[in-house]
């Protein structure tokens, strides 16, 4: 059996050493590096061969890779590097590791062409001045020969420890029983249907209501198909810190509930950003600023071994090796992202533009498993990602700041600015383009922030770098926009610097089919997925994604829920529904006393329906919600629902208590829902609606922009009354909408509703 490795990564650990150094950066986008290599082919003479496919066997080791281009006539093999800034300014370490590649390939070539010799070159690009630097190299075949043993060498001792612990994972897995006597209700179809998924590389979107166990129920499954499916890895992908300590606690489970306790034979790798984790904040991310960058490759190697050994590295446990081993924890995470069978993370790590487990499953051309946990929160939370903004407020101020060789390019960039919106008279305006002029002007603002960073990152002001990172990340939204975007300007005052310019992505499924084709297989589970055509739309999945709605572990016994038809909660309506919602909800406490959750769809008028609860009802307690309530506030919050307390909690529709919280028993009987949960109307919503009536047909805007996304707010805020098979409670969905029928359908099947 042979052990495979890319050419880059066998590089990445044989010849990487001293510092960590994060001041060559940034580096050119994606778009810039294809832009850049296929310039410099373009100067080639006919003969050059592009992308040269390479492999060649040392041992058990089988190296493989694409070598950048290959001149026949002059017999030069070259290695393209893209880059920005200052060339001399790259560190050492950077030059040695690119060496080493166009080495390796320049051994690879000369074996599969039988070649005596041949001149090696590393060609780097530079894409703001459009210009190439060569640096060359004649090789004797039989010295890059003795040069791809030595590499070969330095990895073979852990490449035979990689085999072993491939044979023994797949092994153990395949042997693998389901750590629990018997499935909840629901749980078996769940992980059967996964199952399936995984082995005919297919994605699959799961609705599995609450209680039945989705985390173990999906793990456990597509784990299990890993042997059979030659899986690499398994990511599990959360919205929320919560949900990645879920998948740890179950990973453990499942390798604890194992007969004969073999041991572990996961290793599991937590992954936290870096302002999470870093050591240091504030000091970057090279040795002469932090010691943990410091010599980091050069101790890298035992950390690396030490991790490995570790099996589950959660964020305490990463944290505590790296510092023992004197290395950034943030990186050793990095790093340990090669050699880990699951990764547990959040979901730009893997759906971002540019997120590194898509980036190395690319790279290294993994076969990958992936899980999308509570995936209603993957539409948003895409939009987001390929979104960006820009202040004007924030310009103005770096005006101030910023260094005098910066000033006159900033003060360009502010009059293109200031014109764009010179003549909009509209708070809210969308554009179908960018204009040509302000762009030109922000490239050139980027370009020599680039340069200034790359040769002042010590001395650079703090907002001049955020603001940098800002318009790179607009730059390369620039670079993709189309019309699953939008470019809209907002005047936030009469004052200077009111424009805001945002890049506003509405719909994401362009940026995410790419990662669901990089995918083996890929479920998204969540209690409320549906309709599903919806989510497969937006979000881009593949026609022949499969789809289950699993079965409720629930009786309809278990829940009253009860449709008020003859109240409108509709804003024009508001001021007149405040009263008999309130006899409502006291009529119901005083019949039932215990603790509720009372829904609003804002928080004007949650407050409203506090005042007038409170004034006719002053003996039943209360407690609310308010704006940007921190941590502490959201604790002491839910403290309040205790087993043997009493009163109801008003709470928004969409915030904080509206999911992702667990109140099982008595902690929490019923909860009122005042409103549809349609989200508001105004200019953007808008816009979104004429973009969803545009991609998906005439039919689908309202629904959606606005009805489906609703619904899904209120079966989540809902789900919270019934956590577990003893539970019993009461949810009163209040508005005369909820009666109608195409409503109706949209509400969970197990739901016996009264008064439809």
């Amino acid at each position: 059996m042979k052990y495979t490795v890319a050419v880059r990564a066998l590089c990445e650990f044989t010849a990487k050493c001293g510092d960590l150094d994060l001041r060559f950066t940034p580096s050119p986008t994606a778009q810039e590096g294809i832009a850049g290599h296929a310039a410099v082919r373009g100067k080639r003479p006919s003969a050059y061969q592009s992308e040269v496919s390479l492999s060649g066997e040392y041992r058990n080791l089988l190296v493989r890779g694409r070598a950048d281009g290959y001149d026949p006539v002059s017999n030069q093999l070259e290695e393209i590097k893209t880059f920005r800034g200052d060339l001399e300014a790259m560190p050492a370490n950077h030059r040695a590791l690119h060496w080493a590649q166009a080495k390796i390939y320049g051994h690879l070539l000369c074996d599969q062409q039988a070649l005596q010799e041949i001149r090696v070159a590393l060609v780097y690009y530079d894409i703001v001045q459009r210009k190439e630097t060569s640096l060359c190299q004649t090789y004797t075949a039989v010295d890059l020969q003795r040069y791809f043993h030595q590499q070969c060498d330095l990895f073979i001792d852990w490449a035979e420890q990689e085999l072993n612990h491939r044979v023994q994972r797949n092994t153990a897995l395949q042997s693998w029983s389901f750590p629990h006597p018997s499935f909840r209700r629901g749980q078996r179809q769940l992980s059967e249907t996964v199952y399936k998924a995984s082995v005919q590389n297919r994605c699959l979107m799961a609705q599995a209501p609450t209680g039945i166990g989705k985390t173990v129920g999906t793990l456990f499954p597509l784990l299990k198909a890993c042997p059979r499916s030659d899986i690499d890895k398994v990511f599990f992908l959360t919205a929320k810190t919560s949900g990645r300590q879920l998948a740890l606690d179950a990973l453990a489970t499942l390798e604890n509930g194992q007969p004969g306790a073999p041991g572990k034979n996961l290793r599991v790798l937590e992954l936290t950003s870096r302002e999470k984790t870093c050591e240091f904040p504030g000091q970057a991310c090279h040795g002469a600023s932090c010691q943990l960058a410091q010599g980091f490759y050069d101790r890298l190697p035992a950390a690396r071994q030490s991790a490995a050994n570790a099996k589950t590295l959660d964020k305490s446990t990463l944290r505590e090796i790296a510092l023992q081993h004197q290395v950034c924890p943030y990186w050793l995470g990095q790093e340990m992202v090669l050699w880990s069978d699951v990764v547990v993370a959040d979901y730009n790590y893997f759906f971002d533009a540019s997120a590194v487990l898509y980036s190395q499953t690319m790279n290294h051309a993994w076969q990958v498993g992936v899980l999308v946990d509570e995936s209603h929160n993957l539409l948003e939370r895409a939009r987001s990602m390929y979104s960006a903004e820009l202040n004007e407020y924030d310009l103005q101020a770096l005006q101030q700041s910023a260094p005098i060789v910066l000033k006159k390019t900033l003060a360009s960039l502010a009059r293109s600015w200031r014109d764009m919106y010179r003549d909009q008279t509209a708070v809210y305006q969308a554009y179908t383009e960018i204009p040509a002029k302000f762009l030109a002007a922000l490239l050139r603002a980027s370009s020599d922030m680039t340069d200034y960073l790359a040769a002042h990152a010590q001395q650079a002001p703090g907002a001049l770098e955020r603001f940098h990172f800002d318009t790179l990340h607009f730059l390369h939204l620039c670079e993709v926009f189309a019309p699953h975007s939008v470019f809209d300007i907002t005047l936030r005052s009469n004052k200077p610097g009111r424009a805001v310019l945002c890049l506003r992505n509405l719909i994401p499924a362009p940026f995410l089919e790419p990662r669901f084709a990089a995918s083996q297989t890929t479920t998204l589970f969540s209690a409320t997925l549906s309709p599903w055509t919806f989510y497969r739309d937006t979000l881009g999945l593949p026609e022949n994604t499969a789809w289950i709605d699993v079965e409720s572990p629930f009786e309809s016994a278990q829940l009253q829920v009860h449709i008020i038809r003859d109240i409108s909660t509709r804003y024009q309506h508001r001021a007149s529904s405040l009263a008999p919602i309130a006899r409502l909800m006291a009529q119901q406490y005083l019949e039932q006393p215990g603790n509720y959750l009372s829904y609003f769809s804002s928080f004007e008028y949650l407050r409203q329906a506090v005042d007038e609860f409170s004034r006719c009802f002053p003996d039943i307690p209360v407690w609310e919600q308010v704006r940007s309530m921190d941590e502490t506030a959201q604790q002491q919050f839910l403290a309040r629902f205790t087993a043997d307390g009493a009163g109801i909690g008003f709470a928004v529709l969409g915030g904080a208590f509206a999911e992702g919280i667990d109140l099982p028993g008595q902690q929490l009987i019923g909860a009122f829902v005042s409103t549809l949960g349609l989200p508001q109307l105004n200019p953007i919503n808008e816009r979104l609606k004429h973009s969803m009536n545009a991609a998906f047909g005439e039919r689908c805007g309202y629904d959606y922009t606005y009805l489906y996304p609703g619904i899904r707010k209120v079966v989540q805020a809902a789900g919270r009354v019934i956590r577990t098979q003893s539970d019993r409670g009461v949810v009163y969905l209040i508005d005369d909408r909820y009666a109608q029928p195409r409503i109706r359908k949209l509400l969970p099947a197990w739901w016996q509703v009264h008064g439809a």
